[in-house]
C-alpha cells in the first residue's frame, strides 16, 4: 500500500501516544505553490489544526470553552520556527503538539511535522489565555485536561 493511502481509519481528532497528540493530514493542491510545495503559511494551519484537535481529543471544544467560560479563549502569543524541509502534494504529514508546561495564563508548546520519521517542520510555541483581550487565568479543571 502507497504512503498516500495509508491508515485511511485515522480519527478525524487524531491521537495521544506517548504523552504526544498526533494529527495525520494529506496536503491537498491547495496547500502548495506554483510548484507542487506546501506553501510556507500554510504550515501555520497545520500546525493550528494539531493544536485545536489536541484540546478537542482532551475534551475542550474551544467553541463551547468560549461560550461556557464566560469568553475565555486561546491566542498565540510566540511562535518560533523552523523549516527544515518542504512537503508536496499528496505527501501525508503527522503534526505531532507536546504540551511542555501549563502555567497560569499560559501554555508552553512544542510542535513538529513529519513525513514519516523525517522532521520537516519545528515549532515552539506560546498560547496565551485571553478574556476579554486579558490574560486569563486556565481554570483548574481545564489545568488538568491539558497535562498541568
Amino acid at each position: 500500500m502507497s504512503d498516500t493511502m495509508r491508515d485511511p481509519l485515522i480519527p478525524i481528532s487524531g491521537r495521544f501516544e506517548d504523552g504526544a497528540h498526533l494529527l495525520v493530514v494529506r496536503v491537498y493542491y491547495e496547500d502548495t505553490d506554483f510548484s507542487g510545495i506546501v506553501y510556507h503559511a500554510n504550515y501555520l494551519k497545520y500546525l493550528e489544526r494539531g493544536r485545536t484537535d489536541q484540546l478537542r481529543l482532551a475534551g475542550v471544544a474551544q467553541s463551547a470553552l468560549h461560550a461556557e467560560g464566560g469568553g475565555l479563549a486561546f491566542a498565540v502569543r510566540r511562535m518560533a520556527i523552523d523549516w527544515a524541509r518542504p512537503a508536496r502534494m499528496d505527501d501525508i504529514l503527522t503534526v505531532e503538539t507536546r504540551t511542555l508546561a501549563v502555567k497560569g495564563a499560559s501554555i508552553e508548546i512544542a510542535q513538529r511535522i513529519l513525513r514519516g520519521e523525517e522532521v520537516l517542520v519545528s515549532a515552539s510555541v506560546q498560547v496565551a489565555a485571553i478574556r476579554d483581550g486579558r490574560p486569563a487565568r486556565i481554570p483548574e479543571g481545564l489545568r488538568a485536561r491539558l497535562g498541568g
